[in-house]
């Protein structure tokens, strides 16, 4: 079955936010305030300039953080991809069908208004967000 997934951003994990944003704003892309997202234990920035796909920086909080362990293996990288859905829950159930694993039950993210959001991985193309509209 085909899964018809809104494309909304790709992240970025970085060890220090304000020096990623600064080389990126030297490639031309305006940058949003730093939202700190005590749920996910992350700071975030977002990225846009025409023609572009939306970039999202990933900065841990502390070590606890789950992108901690990222930087650690793999240092500054693009990690996920995000896609909006209309029902999470839904698009979960579907996407379970096609062998991804539900990595973080869906919870409400700060920069994205509270909206829910969750993460699934499959081995053929890694990491993926879910963001519910």
């Amino acid at each position: 079955m085909l899964i018809d997934l809104e494309f909304h951003h790709i992240a970025v994990a970085t060890k220090d936010i304000k020096k990623s944003i600064s080389k990126f704003e030297g490639l031309g892309f305006n940058s949003s305030t730093i939202t700190i997202d005590t749920n996910q234990n992350v700071s975030v920035c977002f990225l846009n300039k025409l023609g572009h796909p939306q970039i999202e920086l990933v900065e841990p909080l502390n070590s606890k953080s789950p992108v901690s362990e990222i930087l650690r293996k793999s240092g500054t990288t693009t990690y996920h991809f995000c896609y909006v859905v209309e029902d999470i829950d839904k698009q979960i159930l579907e996407l379970r069908k096609q062998s991804f694993i539900l990595l973080q039950k869906p919870i409400e993210a700060s920069a994205f208004n509270n909206n829910k959001i969750c993460f699934l991985y499959n081995s053929d193309i890694g990491l993926i967000e879910l963001l519910e509209k």
